[in-house]
């Protein structure tokens, strides 16, 4: 008997796309834009034979046909050199071969060094946090506190889990929750589809308006070149919409089948299923103690988030000082809670190790952009596409994007990897239509994040796993609040481009 083929991984599927890159080097015509950066307190243009220091003001983007504030050159919101309209020049073939595309991955490993040290600390700084205990404790506290008004614990915990998403990308660890949750939501008279709505659909809608998610938010804004915090306010306002409906569409839900239990679709679909978790949340009479220790992790575990926002807003930080403030965090929670060198060097190695893939995968969807670079294609692309939707109305163009992201990450479940991958010559077409670029960033996050939704590439398949019910019960769930979210996307990407 034939084995059934698994879908390619991430990195395989980049490596793919290095490899076809490299054959496009070959056969489309190479060219290349003048490009516009902030040297010091001048602009400098560079084209291909030459470099111009221009003053850093509002005049010169106009001449040269740049429809952006000069305030935000000046702020660094734009950070990395962009395409100037209407200068685009062929150039000679710069064919990439075998070699090339063997050492595009590590030029990308090479190019995007920040971001994965930024990345791999941020592990470190997740695994020894988990070491102490203190979310499972937080969690369970308040599980075991909200007993009796579930409808509120419904409420609490699909904020708290789309937070821990919008602000660090929370993911597999909220797969530890579900002994703990299956429990208590079935002994007040719920299905299993309410702790599956509320720790994977919390953490889930909780990444589509991501406001400082460093594996979306950040990584995609920096591979764009505009500043991460562009946009963060219309980000926040969203993430409130979004979680607000979330939580009303799971108490709808949850109320009708408290009242009715014949109306779960679980009942309806899969029939009498047996729960995985039966007496994990009831085996404690007593409510779990909160020490000051737990408290005091907890906290500085949020601060570390909002601290970070806050350097990147007033202080101007990057990932040099972001990467120094969650190792900071890190040491001082080790301290706090007396976890020992060695323990402490374990769980930050070990916490490193489970973002290695992500850190790879960015590293190697860097080295397309550098095989289209080195091939001279990129702005080849970027022209064509330019004259593609020249004319285009923005909304068109912003609702065409979030559609190609939605089909997209049907494939690539890695929100780093489709970053690294799209947004260096989406980001650079943006500033040729005159779209702003964090609405770009926005309609990869919102496209991405709706699919994850049901993606089996992602998240959904594991996390039915834990609650033991069908695919077909939650897609028969969850797609009228898809359909709703899409509509509420959309609309928010419409607004921000007119804004």
């Amino acid at each position: 008997m034939s084995k059934k083929r698994a879908f390619p991984g991430p990195i395989t599927i980049l490596m793919m796309v290095i490899i076809l890159a490299a054959i496009c080097t070959w056969l489309l015509p190479a060219g290349q834009y003048n490009k516009l950066a902030v040297t010091g307190k001048t602009f400098t243009m560079t084209t291909d034979t030459s470099e111009v220091s221009l003053p850093l003001t509002q005049q010169t983007l106009d001449s040269l046909g740049i429809h952006i504030n000069v305030e935000k050159f000046i702020d660094g919101d734009i950070r990395k050199p962009i395409s100037i309209p209407g200068t685009f020049t062929k150039l000679e073939r710069n064919q990439q071969g075998f070699l090339s595309v063997l050492q595009a991955p590590i030029k990308g490993v090479y190019d995007s060094m920040d971001i994965i040290l930024f990345v791999l600390i941020i592990g470190g700084f997740m695994f020894v946090f988990n070491e102490t205990g203190a979310m499972m404790k937080g969690i369970s506290w308040l599980a075991h506190t909200m007993k009796g008004r579930e409808h509120w614990l419904i409420a609490i915990l699909t904020s708290i889990f789309s937070f821990f998403a919008g602000s660090y990308g929370m993911a597999e660890e909220a797969l530890v929750f579900y002994p703990v949750l299956v429990p208590l939501f079935l002994a007040a008279g719920y299905d299993l589809l309410v702790p599956l709505a509320v720790i994977f659909g919390g953490t889930s809608v909780g990444c589509i308006p991501a406001f400082s998610n460093p594996f979306s938010t950040i990584i995609a804004s920096n591979a764009a070149g505009i500043n991460w915090m562009d946009g963060l306010s219309a980000r926040l306002i969203l993430w409130v919409i979004v979680t607000g409906i979330m939580i009303w569409y799971i108490l709808r839900y949850a109320a009708k089948v408290k009242k009715d239990p014949a109306a779960s679709l679980v009942y309806k679909i899969d029939g009498e299923v047996k729960p995985l978790y039966e007496t994990f949340a009831n085996d404690q009479s007593e409510t779990p103690v909160l020490d000051w220790k737990a408290k005091l992790s907890l906290f500085i575990y949020i601060m570390t988030f909002l601290t970070m926002i806050a350097g990147v807003v007033f202080l101007k930080w990057w990932t040099l000082e972001m990467s120094v403030l969650f190792l900071g965090a890190s040491i001082l929670i080790a301290v706090i809670n007396g976890i020992n060198e060695k323990v402490f060097t374990k769980e930050f190695i070990k916490g490193a190790e489970s973002l290695l893939a992500v850190a790879f995968i960015i590293g190697v969807a860097r080295g397309v952009t550098i095989v289209l670079n080195e091939g001279h294609i990129s702005d080849s692309i970027l022209y064509y596409a330019a004259n593609l939707v020249q004319g285009m109305q923005p909304a068109l163009f912003i609702l065409i994007l979030l559609l190609f992201y939605i089909v997209f990450s049907l494939f690539i479940q890695s929100s780093s990897g489709m970053a690294v991958l799209t947004m260096p010559i989406i980001g650079a077409l943006a500033i040729l239509v005159n779209i702003p670029g964090r609405e770009i960033v926005n309609s990869y996050m919102y496209g991405m994040c709706i699919m994850s939704f049901v993606a089996p590439t992602g998240l959904i398949l594991p996390s039915l796993a834990m609650v033991n019910i069908s695919l077909k019960t939650w897609l028969k769930f969850i797609t009228t609040f898809l359909f709703i979210i899409t509509i509420v996307c959309m609309v928010a990407l419409i607004i921000g481009i007119y804004l």
